[in-house]
């Protein structure tokens, strides 16, 4: 009985296999994971990754945790800190100043190349998205709102078909992810932003390539001015403690 059982379990088509995930894939994962947690606050600015708690909470060991927040500390999202470990990036008012005046540019830019260059099927894939974005908008739903929201801006910026630029576009736009999910908290400038999509998407119909550095500058203005806001808000709370 037991030489039967033992053959039924070598046997190829008896046998189940387990697939496992293979290690980049399990810290791309695990990086993704707390990449949301960082942009949505759910780990506060400043505050520091604990590793026990976030392995047990995303089902890993150490290791491919370990190096997924070695990624999030090269997107800018965390900063190593020595005798502190990891540390979720803490931007002051004047890191946010330069780095928006950084990124307004390369919006700018991108969306000017974007208007020359995007292809019907690319109009067509941001303009679904956009649809989509209305969507979790109508149902307040922010989460999935700065997820197809900044689905557009990648596509916009991957329009343009400038390797350079996309490559500074995403290094930079790491630092302020955060920051921008929380501006969209604001009803009214929630709205404006909505608005100033739908004007992208008229001028990337139309392939106006200065109406569309136009939309992007006075979007990213409009981002700037709620996160400062909302930094001068904060302070003034702590101050008040």
């Amino acid at each position: 009985m037991f030489d039967k059982f033992k053959f039924c379990i070598q046997n190829k088509s008896m046998t189940a296999h387990i697939v496992k995930l293979p290690q980049t894939a399990l810290h791309e994962h695990a990086a993704s994971r707390v990449r949301q947690m960082l942009v949505e606050g759910r780990i506060a600015p400043g505050a520091k990754l604990n590793e026990r708690e976030l392995s047990d909470a995303l089902h890993i060991s150490r290791t491919p945790l370990r190096e997924a927040i070695k990624m999030l500390a090269a997107e800018g999202l965390v900063e190593l800190l020595p005798n502190r470990g990891a540390v979720a990036v803490q931007l002051s008012e004047a890191d946010v100043l330069h780095t928006f005046e950084v990124m307004a540019g390369l919006e700018a830019q991108s969306g000017e190349l974007a208007a020359q260059r995007i292809t019907d099927a690319e109009l067509a894939e941001i303009k679904a998205t956009h649809f989509e974005m209305l969507a979790a908008w109508t149902r307040r739903d922010l989460s999935n709102y700065y997820r197809l929201n900044a689905t557009i801006h990648r596509a916009i910026n991957a329009a343009a078909k400038n390797p350079v630029l996309g490559i500074t576009y995403t290094q930079v736009n790491a630092r302020l992810q955060a920051l921008r999910f929380r501006s969209n908290q604001d009803e009214d400038k929630w709205k404006t932003a909505v608005k100033e999509h739908e004007q992208m998407v008229a001028a990337l119909t139309k392939r106006d390539a200065a109406a569309m550095r136009n939309v992007l500058l006075t979007h990213l203005n409009h981002k700037r001015d709620a996160v400062l806001a909302l930094l001068r808000a904060a302070s003034l709370e702590r101050a008040a403690v």
